[in-house]
């Protein structure tokens, strides 16, 4: 009874992951064909980037703030405060910063592309597409990930970039000027570090799309199955950013080896 159990544990698992992966290839193949529904694009872009920036500029700023409040308590002893604005930069723009910036985006944008999706099936509007010749990956899915690719690292930036100035504002009461706060960045930065933080972003918004969308299109069970399809979604793309990003920054540790 137990194998029987786990062999259609194992089967359900394998069937879920070869549709996500037949979604994903669909998805990138329609990315370049037309119709491109550039409004539909844009409107995207809107929801998920700039209704985000408020959380990704908070994050930043408390975080920077954090960052460089502990470098000071631990680089005080050693007289080496000047430091502090390269190890709140290396820290938060290689890895805090994109790591952070995707999961906040995570618990809002991937929740409501699940939302939105699971909404439309459940309320029969994608079967009514369909019926109508509409490619459901071009029209739905495809600009969401263009979207995401596109916003989700420009928000990991501004993130970065406002991190760094909490941290100057923590330093500044420690009496570090901004031109030794800003000269102690490159000591500890070299320009695969800021690849790196381009790079990761761009993945994990990948992830968030794809799996908002896709569970968002494998929806059932009315309203009630679109409140736990958006708790799926969110808790699956915290986890695979988090796996992701272990994997990304060996193989960034490798190439620099």
């Amino acid at each position: 009874m137990n194998i029987a159990i786990i062999d259609k544990i194992l089967l359900n698992f394998f069937s879920e992951l070869q549709n996500y992966f037949a979604l994903i290839v669909r998805t990138l193949a329609s990315m370049f064909q037309r119709p491109f529904y550039y409004r539909e694009f844009a409107t995207q872009f809107d929801k998920l980037g700039f209704s985000s920036l408020f959380i990704c500029i908070l994050t930043g700023l408390f975080t920077g703030m954090v960052m460089a409040l502990q470098s000071l308590i631990q680089l005080k002893p050693f007289a080496a405060t000047s430091y502090v604005g390269g190890m709140v930069a290396v820290t938060m723009i290689k890895e805090l910063g994109p790591v952070l910036a995707a999961l906040m985006v995570a618990g809002r944008v991937g929740a409501a592309i699940t939302a939105e999706l699971g909404t439309m099936v459940v309320t029969e509007q994608v079967d009514a597409m369909r019926v109508e010749g509409t490619d459901i990956i071009k029209r739905l899915v495809a600009p969401r990930l263009k979207a995401m690719l596109l916003a989700l690292p420009l928000l990991t930036v501004v993130a970065d970039t406002i991190s760094l100035l909490g941290g100057y504002i923590m330093s500044a009461g420690y009496g570090i000027n901004p031109t030794m706060y800003i000269k102690g960045i490159p000591q500890f930065m070299v320009f695969q570090d800021l690849v790196e933080g381009l790079v990761k972003p761009a993945v994990f918004g990948f992830l968030i799309a794809m799996t908002g969308c896709y569970v968002g299109l494998n929806t059932r069970g009315g309203a009630e199955g679109v409140g736990t399809a958006a708790k799926q979604a969110v808790v699956l793309s915290s986890v695979l950013i988090l796996v992701t990003d272990f994997f990304l920054t060996k193989i960034f540790v490798a190439f620099r080896g």
